[in-house]
């Protein structure tokens, strides 16, 4: 059973799922940033795999129970929903998962809160918040969200808003954490060769695994072996 709350960001209401007992509080929590149009909803399967650890996954701005603001989409907006949902679950330190866009998001915040951070695990996505191209909203909730029904999971007013708001930053900085980036082989992944240099030079203590069968899809045919890999790393540390 999980629990359905709200953490209040400005005029934002930011909707988290956490498990309603049976967790150990001696396990260091774990947080959950989703991709792009992904929601709460669609980790609980993660969240099982690293019970009985507390965990908490939230859905950003325009995705999923969130508010969807008319503005306030860039990277500053994303990473304040993560700082409203931790202040709001009174989470003091945690291993923070991402994936996708979701990346950018946590390795954002991680930047700015390293001393909460117990481990960062990111998901196929280089180290940077991109700028949208002017043709992407259109061609993302044409020929995806309408197609596969997952209008509910973003709203295409938030697309719009990502693509109007987003500017393009380059994630720089030092975390002396362990971090564990992930990346498929296959064509399609995000994660080239020099983004792993970059990553290298951002985090001393990096961890790369690699997927053979997938692309940037990490939660495919490689879902098990990933979540596996994502319980061990964070299981290794606490």
């Amino acid at each position: 059973m999980y629990k359905s709350k709200y953490a209040v960001n400005g005029l934002v209401y930011i909707h988290y799922l956490e498990p309603a007992d049976g967790f150990d509080l001696s396990k260091t929590a774990f947080v959950v940033c989703p991709g792009l149009s992904e929601t709460a909803d669609e980790y609980l399967d993660l969240l099982e795999a690293v019970k009985p650890r507390r965990s908490v996954i939230l859905s950003f701005r325009g995705r999923g129970k969130s508010g969807t603001p008319v503005s306030g989409y860039d990277l500053d907006e994303h990473i304040s929903d993560i700082e409203a949902v931790v202040q709001n679950a009174g989470l003091e330190q945690f291993h923070l998962f991402s994936y996708s866009r979701g990346v950018s998001y946590a390795l954002g915040y991680a930047l700015k809160h390293q001393s909460k951070v117990k481990s960062l695990i990111l998901g196929d996505y280089p180290p940077e918040h991109k700028a949208m191209d002017k043709d992407w909203q259109d061609n993302y909730i044409n020929n995806y969200l309408i197609p596969f029904n997952r209008t509910g999971q973003i709203r295409p007013a938030a697309v719009r808003a990502i693509q109007r708001d987003s500017q393009q930053i380059d994630l720089k900085g030092r975390l002396d954490i362990p971090v564990l980036v992930a990346r498929g082989l296959l064509e399609g992944s995000l994660v080239s060769d020099s983004d792993i240099a970059r990553y290298n030079s951002i985090c001393p203590q990096l961890i790369v695994k690699e997927y053979a069968a997938s692309d940037h899809d990490l939660k495919g045919q490689d879902k098990n072996l990933f979540y596996n890999d994502i319980v061990a790393f964070i299981n290794g540390i606490d």
